[in-house]
C-alpha cells in the first residue's frame, strides 16, 4: 500500500544568516538558450581615453561581469512581476516624497 501525498504550503524567503554580500550592477544583458532565460550583470564604469578610442575603432566596451544568473523559463513571469510591482511600489514612494506636505487643513 501506498501512503497518500500530504499538501503543503509554504512561502521561500531568503536566508539572511548565510554570508552573502550585496552585488553593485548598473547594466544588464539579457539572453537565451532553448532551455532558460541568462541574465549577466555587469558594473559599468566611466570610460577611460583608451576605453574612449576603443570604442570609437569597434564600438564596443567592454564591462566586467559581476555576476551570470540562469533561470529556468517558470521563473521568467513570476520575476517580471515583481520587478514591476517593486517599480511601482517605488514610484507611488517617490511620487508622495515629492509632494511635500498635503495642501490645506489637516484633518
Amino acid at each position: 500500500m501506498s501512503t497518500p501525498a500530504k499538501q503543503l504550503s509554504f512561502t521561500i524567503v531568503p536566508d539572511e544568516s548565510t554570508d552573502s554580500t550585496r552585488t553593485y550592477a548598473n547594466f544588464c544583458a539579457v539572453g537565451h538558450t532553448p532551455f532558460d532565460m541568462t541574465l549577466t550583470f555587469c558594473d559599468v564604469r566611466p570610460l577611460s581615453e583608451r576605453d574612449i578610442k576603443s570604442a570609437e575603432e569597434n564600438q564596443q566596451v567592454k564591462a566586467p561581469v559581476v555576476s551570470r544568473i540562469a533561470l529556468p523559463f517558470s521563473v521568467v513571469p513570476g520575476l517580471i512581476n515583481a520587478l514591476q510591482e517593486q517599480m511601482r511600489s517605488m514610484q507611488d514612494a517617490q511620487a508622495q516624497q515629492s509632494q511635500g506636505w498635503p495642501q490645506g487643513p489637516l484633518h
